[in-house]
């Protein structure tokens, strides 16, 4: 109880650091030698009047926009380098251009891309200017060949706002559904989830199921990050989506500090993110739901909390070859990650004992 006490603490007081507001939105330009990324955004926020973002009022219906954001030359993978007083293009992360979208236009715009789209569904605690910086990092980052399309739901941005967080994502399934519907209607799509946002996927992927909505679901591949979902709810969802076509990726860290906490709040109900792979029972529903879970604990993680590993292993995951055990290639089963040479293996031979069957 200490444990997480201390960790809900240091928790509360980085939340207390300067977090972009708004203006990080303010148009600002670019500078030679920095890289463009167009962020594509669907959202169910509000929006202010006047204001050039979205605020986490929960809306009626979906809002549209496009970002234009500028990475500076000397920026570092995985970072984001937020501005530090006047908007600077040569050192910070900048907005070049911003406009709100109806839907006709988004969707023309998703269509002219010749390319797969990438959906990015945030976490807890993450206010919108976070969200879209975070996917046009990931995707510069990355080097990936896709759309990035983000949506965010409208977290309220505040540590102490975990149980509006969460009925915050219960109220937007309706939405991503209609998301994910629009953007796989021509195309594959590949999801990803982190934390919360990784619950509020799965419930979606469970209601597209239930309502019949099966193509768009052949077209998806997922992939959910240290995952804030009880073991027995993610069991139950699984039941309902059944085996998708495309091996859904769940990346887990048994030390996630953040997961801990949530674990706490839950009645100590074990969260899927931190997950031990160790256990053969572990092996033996990846493999029959089709799901491949990866512990990313060795990856260096950008918050003391080792809840946003994804970051760096996006990264990685999107330039992995296609050999045996190499990090792009998607198996049913558990595995570790292992830093030196980006590959997978399984968590016995990385304890030196042997199972049988296929891992």
């Amino acid at each position: 109880m200490k444990r997480v006490a201390s960790i809900l603490l240091l928790l509360v007081l980085a939340a207390c650091g300067a977090r972009p507001g708004p203006e990080a939105l303010q148009a600002s330009g670019t500078v030679p030698g920095a890289k463009l990324v167009t962020v594509y955004v669907t959202t169910s926020r509000g929006h202010d009047p006047g204001s050039l973002g979205f605020n986490n009022d929960r809306a009626r219906k979906l809002s549209y926009a496009e970002f234009t954001i500028s990475i500076p030359p000397g920026h570092q993978p995985g970072q984001i380098e937020w501005q530090e007083g006047p908007a600077d293009p040569a050192r910070f992360f900048t907005t070049v251009s911003s406009r709100t979208l109806d839907r006709a236009t988004f969707e023309a715009r998703l269509a002219a891309q010749q390319k797969k789209a990438a959906v990015f569904v945030h976490g807890f605690n993450t206010n919108f200017q976070e969200a879209v910086f975070r996917l046009a990092q990931m995707a510069a980052d990355s080097g990936i060949q896709a759309v990035p399309v983000l949506y965010s739901w409208p977290s309220a941005g505040a540590v102490s706002a975990y149980v509006a967080d969460r009925d915050a994502v219960t109220t937007s399934r309706d939405s991503l559904a209609e998301v994910l519907t629009m953007v796989s209607a021509r195309r594959e799509a590949l999801v990803l989830a982190h934390s919360m946002g990784a619950w509020l996927t799965m419930e979606t992927l469970r209601q597209l199921r239930l309502t019949g909505k099966n193509a768009v679901l052949n077209r998806l591949k997922v992939a959910l990050a240290a995952p804030d979902i009880d073991v027995d709810v993610f069991r139950s969802q699984l039941a309902t989506i059944k085996r998708m076509p495309q091996t859904m990726v769940v990346m887990v860290s048994p030390d996630d500090s953040a997961l801990a906490i949530s674990s706490r709040i839950a009645g100590s109900r074990t969260r899927l993110g931190a997950l031990d792979i160790r256990d053969p029972r572990v092996v033996q529903t990846a493999i029959a739901a089709n799901v491949q879970i990866v512990d990313i604990s060795s990856v260096q993680s950008l918050d003391f909390a080792g809840h946003n590993r994804f970051v760096e292993f996006a990264m990685m995951h999107a330039r992995g070859g296609t050999g045996e055990g190499a990090i792009g290639v998607r198996k049913a089963g558990a595995f570790v990650f292992n830093t030196i040479g980006d590959t997978l293996s399984t968590p016995f031979n990385v304890i030196g004992k042997v199972v049988g069957g296929e891992h």
